[in-house]
């Protein structure tokens, strides 16, 4: 009953806070985080104790999800290269420079600081996409630090994986052939398993036209792919990102116009429910945490500072010769682009869930030395990041010039629907051409795509008019979106202007639908 009422108070503070971080204009994400702080630092508030396992299984897999079936693919060709370079290099190097100077400044033994070293090696996908929805940076841009955070998160929990069994199993000593057999078997398999989980759902939801159905396999299926990755004792976070990547592309074409929508309402409630309350314990738990240190570790504030500045110290040298492939609009310096990356670069939640689930004892019975200073290092730099640079990230963007004007976006956001509805006209012209549909009909639609409004001046119309009119309007929209996605493919639009024009077909569409 306890957990039902934290719940649903972090729920309503979550509600309270996300308004006025609207209002305000700041991340969400990090006004939470102060709110959590806030609350437990209040004077008879019971500390919060949340079970590592329940952040892993309930919450991770649905914001994960939801942030890889956001990825731009057509983006993601252009900067796969520096996204392949950072998931992987960035995060091993991130991984032994906080390793190192966590022994020199902490004095934690060398195994357990390369476990922090592991777990705050990457960026976090669910808050980089939590903060990165207020920015208006260039498509490339946008895809790189997203991209970036899906694929170098799942290698970090995948080191993590393997540094924890070392330092569980054997106690520091370190085998780089079974570590990298394990780390292969773990990113391989969980690829593998969230592959079959894609083809699976794929050929279940080209079947199904229930939506209700739909929704509760959309539901499911990144809770399928992460347990049974873990069942298999490979990477649940891979296999999740993996699934969800592979359903993104080709999701408009599984489901019709009412179904998306339905599906679009159900995960934007869940997504912000989980990411509010999720930001709101990270806050919550810090104080909890400091207060079960032992004796002596006073100077943990700067220590974490320390970590954070090597963070962002090592992010801002690899990214700088990295941006160089990436070309935002407008010819911008490289070195413009790298501050926004290295910037953007937030610590998250699934560092704060890695380091909860160490477990408290070795196979060998003996106490982990460590354990207590690391998860507060690592909620301290978790907490710092999201503050910090998640308060003074949109400052960053708007001073490196890369941010889109709200003209740009307005601009080709109005050119593409002129272009859509030109091809619509074409459409009906070649209809009325061929005499398949009554005059009054084309005549209506052509008048009502000129004018563009969703509903003509002419009245009179039958019963048999209103049902022609609307397969011909019906007809009208799939050209529209098969042209939508041809200036999509062609690079003459963003990837937000794709989704806002697909949004509003998909509404038009089932209006008409409906009837």
């Amino acid at each position: 009953m306890r957990a039902v009422g934290i719940v649903l108070f972090l729920v309503v503070l979550a509600t309270v806070v996300a308004t006025f971080a609207r209002h305000w204009r700041v991340p969400a994400p990090s006004l939470l985080v102060l709110a959590g702080l806030g609350v437990a630092l209040i004077p008879g508030v019971p500390a919060l104790q949340v079970p590592p396992q329940a952040i892993a299984l309930v919450v991770l897999p649905p914001l994960l999800y939801a942030s890889a079936e956001e990825l731009s693919l057509r983006d993601l060709r252009a900067v796969w290269k520096p996204v392949t370079i950072l998931a992987f290099g960035l995060v091993f190097v991130s991984a032994a420079a906080v390793g190192f100077v966590a022994v020199a400044v902490t004095g934690l033994p060398p195994v357990i600081a390369f476990v922090l070293g592991a777990v705050l090696a990457s960026t976090d996908p669910v808050a980089v996409t939590a903060l990165g929805r207020r920015l208006a940076l260039p498509g490339r841009v946008q895809v790189l630090v997203q991209a970036e955070s899906l694929f170098n998160d799942a290698t970090s929990l995948v080191l993590f994986k393997v540094a924890i069994g070392i330092a569980v199993a054997t106690g520091g000593a370190v085998s780089l052939p079974a570590a990298g057999g394990e780390f292969l078997l773990l990113a391989g398999g969980g690829s593998v398993i969230g592959a079959a989980v894609a083809g699976l759902v794929w050929l279940i939801r080209r079947r199904t036209i229930d939506p209700v159905l739909e929704a509760v396999i959309a539901l499911v299926t990144p809770y399928a792919a992460y347990v049974l990755a873990e069942f298999a004792h490979t990477s649940g976070v891979t296999s999740v990102v993996v699934a969800g990547v592979l359903l993104g592309r080709s999701g408009h074409r599984l489901t019709d116009a009412r179904i998306r929508l339905q599906l679009h309402a159900v995960y934007a409630v869940v997504v912000f429910l989980l990411e509010s309350v999720v930001f709101s314990i990270v806050g919550l738990e810090l104080p909890s945490l400091v207060r079960e240190l032992p004796a002596g570790s006073g100077w943990w504030p700067l220590q974490a500072l320390a970590l954070a500045a090597v963070l962002i110290t090592v992010r801002v040298l690899s990214m700088l010769p990295l941006t160089r492939v990436v070309k935002p609009s407008r010819g911008r310096q490289s070195w413009r682009v790298a501050a926004v990356v290295s910037w953007a670069g937030t610590r998250g939640v699934m560092p704060l869930a890695a380091a909860l689930s160490i477990p408290i004892v070795s196979d060998r019975g003996t106490a982990l030395d460590g354990r207590p200073l690391l998860l507060v290092l690592t909620t301290a730099v978790v907490v710092f990041t999201l503050v910090v640079q998640g308060l003074s990230l949109a400052s960053v963007v708007n001073r490196s010039g890369l941010a889109l004007e709200p003209e740009h976006t307005t601009r080709e956001e109005a050119e593409a629907r002129d272009t859509l509805n030109r091809a619509a006209l074409v459409h009906v012209d070649e209809l009325a051409t061929l005499e398949v549909m009554p005059e009054t009909v084309i005549d209506r639609v052509r008048r009502g795509l000129s004018a563009r409004l969703e509903q003509s001046t002419d009245g009179t119309d039958g019963s048999t008019l209103d049902a022609a009119y609307r397969r011909l309007r019906l007809s009208v929209i799939t050209v529209q979106s098969m042209e939508l996605h041809r200036l999509y493919d062609e690079h003459r639009i963003s990837d937000i202007t794709r989704r806002r024009l697909q949004h509003d077909l998909d509404r038009e569409e089932a209006a008409f639908g409906s009837h």
